[in-house]
């Protein structure tokens, strides 16, 4: 299994970006996906999870409202939109996906947003 996350950059308060992580080795639309984030001196934790369909996502509260994950099937690819993003966004994000038993993380990118 391969996660190889992208999109990451910088942004000023206020903007948006767009990530993406194209998976391979793994049946893509018969797996949950989801993001997780760990931004300076902190432990990792989850941002959103996205069923195998789609139709069931969950957000962290933080990021209710400003943050939107989805997948394309078809692509083997899951996105998270980040719009009005805050400096306590910054942090490197990570793609995971638990695939028989097994957690899988990408590389990760890096979102550093300033005020």
């Amino acid at each position: 299994v391969q996660l190889v996350e992208s999109g990451g950059g910088l942004a000023q308060a206020g903007d948006s970006l767009k990530l993406s992580c194209a998976a391979s080795g793994l049946t893509f639309s018969g797996v949950a996906m989801g993001w997780f984030r760990q931004g300076p001196g902190k432990q990792r934790d989850f941002v959103a999870t996205i069923s195998k369909t789609g139709r069931y996502t969950k957000y962290v509260d933080s990021v209710k409202g400003r943050f939107t994950i989805s997948r394309d099937n078809a692509l083997n690819t899951v996105y998270l939109q980040m719009n009005s993003l805050k400096p306590e966004d910054t942090a490197v994000y990570y793609c995971n996906v638990q695939y028989w038993n097994r957690h899988y993380w990408g590389q990760g990118t890096q979102v550093t947003v300033s005020s």
